[in-house]
């Protein structure tokens, strides 16, 4: 194991890269007295949400527990697509064809969507559409993409590439996997940036944006005869009466709101970045500046800064939760497996952040007791939360009828709560164990 003193930059922060550039931000403005829309979660999908609704003259606060910009939205890789994760997992098997279809047009055009919106707005995001590879850890998975990669191609249209090991340099400076797939339509923005522009457009749209104002508790009022349904929200730093409220808190959901946490298990993931790279190193590790993953259950996942000096990792490094240091420690390692070259480059930033899983690996958009939800990113909410932000304010406010294919079904379980405590070590673990039993498969063919 390298010394600390050599692996952690003398600036080392166990913080995301991104709040360089965007730190959150502290709005402590006074709560208003009432508004048409309260919207508790200030990510990209809650920001979106506001954008919409303050755009149709609703007047809209927006509610953080903590700092503007500080949850998972801004801790996340910051990697973008058009429905290839839904066609990749298992989240379309019991689905009707009808509704298949439907989800995968939606997710489609949550891509759409984000890019629309930060071209139409002028959004600082640094929004780049490189593709993506899909990496395979073992000759039997590299079939198995073969096999996604053509339904990738019948489901959404998108242009695949089967990229032979012989061939995949090209993509990728390693030779840690048996080839894979590239996918063209991904793409990647700078997390912290797209959410503060974000944020900033709210605002311009008259949105109020409250930090340090954790929902406490919900409760339905009586209102006027013209409004007979309002809420009242409960905060850390008082109370402010709402015709609508949307909960959209993705993997910090807590536990006062029993419904919704019952139903998004969160789920830690670990990223690092390095100091910036020697010249000419990136181009031999990621020449098309490319997001990466991998077909492992615990897979990696990486790709360059958006400026493109540093290389940011991530993956679960262990079964349980661990610090950002000691984190940083393992990933550091697992890096050097893909990409031996970065023995002598040192980390800067580790953080962590949680994603929302539920349990039929599907977001969820609707209403329960009156009040609106989004929840659900499932390890893939750029585009999607802040597509579905815009979608279910819409629905919200009567401007559509119909919320859409993530409206449909039930909203299940997820596993929640205090099975939480044993969930996602178990669900760790088992995918530890595939893991180096493949791991041993590649071993013998080397």
């Amino acid at each position: 194991m390298r010394p600390d003193s050599l692996l952690f930059h003398e600036d080392f922060r166990s913080a995301p890269y991104w709040w360089d550039a965007a730190p959150p931000e502290t709005a402590r403005a006074p709560l208003p007295d009432s508004v048409d829309v309260a919207i508790i979660g200030s990510g990209y999908c809650g920001l979106s949400a506001a954008t919409e609704a303050a755009a149709h003259g609703a007047r809209v606060a927006v509610l953080d527990a903590g700092e503007i910009g500080g949850g998972g939205s801004t801790r996340s890789g910051g990697m973008i697509s058009s429905g290839q994760k839904l066609a990749l997992t298992n989240a379309i098997q019991g689905v009707s064809p009808d509704r298949l279809v439907r989800l995968m047009h939606e997710s489609m055009a949550s891509f759409e969507y984000l890019k629309r919106i930060v071209a139409d707005e002028s959004l600082d995001a640094d929004l780049q559409i490189t593709g993506r590879f899909f990496g395979a850890y073992t000759p039997s998975h590299f079939e198995q993409l073969r096999r996604q990669g053509q339904l990738l191609r019948d489901k959404t249209g998108v242009t695949v590439h089967v990229i032979e090991r012989d061939a995949q340099r090209a993509m990728i400076g390693s030779d840690y996997y048996y080839g894979g797939i590239l996918v063209d339509e991904y793409g990647g923005l700078h997390t912290a940036k797209y959410h503060r522009a974000l944020r900033e457009l709210a605002t311009r749209r008259g949105a109020t944006l409250h930090s340090h104002a954790a929902a406490e508790h919900v409760e339905r009022i009586a209102g006027n005869a013209a409004d007979s349904t309002r809420f009242r929200v409960h905060t850390a730093r008082g109370a402010l009466d709402a015709q609508h409220v949307l909960v959209a808190t993705n993997g910090y959901t807590g536990p006062l709101m029993p419904f919704f946490a019952r139903r998004v298990l969160p789920v830690a993931s670990y990223q690092i970045a390095t100091e910036p790279l020697p010249e000419g190193l990136m181009h031999a590790l990621n020449p098309g500046r490319r997001m990466i993953s991998d077909s492992k259950r615990n897979l990696f996942y990486t790709r360059p800064s958006p400026d493109g000096t540093r290389m940011i990792f991530g993956s679960r490094p262990a079964i349980r939760e661990l610090s950002e240091r000691d984190a940083a420690r393992l990933l550091y390692g697992k890096m050097l497996q893909l990409w031996p070259a970065l023995r002598d480059v040192r980390i800067t930033h580790a953080w962590k952040g949680y994603v929302a899983m539920t349990g039929d690996k599907l977001a969820h958009i609707g209403a329960h007791d009156g009040i609106h939800y989004a929840l659900g990113c499932n390890g893939n909410g750029v585009a999607l939360m802040s597509y579905l932000g815009h979608r279910v304010a819409r629905k919200m406010l009567g401007v559509d009828r119909d919320a859409g294919a993530f409206s449909e079904g039930a909203f299940p379980l997820s596993g929640a709560g205090i099975a939480s405590q044993l969930a996602v070590p178990l669900g760790s673990a088992l995918y530890q164990l595939d893991d180096l039993w493949r791991g041993r498969v590649r071993a013998a063919l080397s």
